[in-house]
């Protein structure tokens, strides 16, 4: 195992769901190897370090094996290790979400007819 291309490894390490996914985001600039922009055919090595977006999240991780197999996500867990930053910054923005969540009160349920037209003519004068 000493060629392993970054898509395949991203795919392995259950950072995409397919190859196809990890492709795309590595061509669209959005996956780093060691600090710039990477091809899809780049050789990963062990002890390089991959910052990967997921989600709202972008990971920082130091590669820690090599694996072109997709296992289950406990040993997927075992072929990278996050970068404490990267774990403090990832908790830090996901309480600040949740909070954010907490603070906005959505409504029940729709605005009826008559609500609607009260938001509507609160609009029109407002606008005025």
């Amino acid at each position: 195992m000493d060629n392993i291309r970054l898509d395949k490894w991203l795919w392995a390490a259950r950072f995409f769901k397919t190859r196809a996914l990890a492709k795309k985001a590595i061509e669209g600039g959005k996956v780093h190897y060691n600090g710039s922009r990477a091809k899809t055919s780049k050789s990963v090595e062990v002890g390089a370090l991959v910052r990967v977006p997921q989600g709202w999240d972008h990971w920082e991780v130091e590669v820690v094996s090599l694996s072109d197999q997709r296992r289950g996500a406990t040993e997927a867990r075992e072929l990278y290790r996050e970068t404490p930053e990267s774990e403090a910054r990832r908790l830090r923005e996901a309480e600040g979400r949740r909070l954010t969540s907490q603070a906005m009160q959505h409504p029940l349920r729709r605005p009826d007819k008559k609500q609607r037209r009260d938001i509507h003519r609160f609009q029109r004068q407002h606008d005025e």
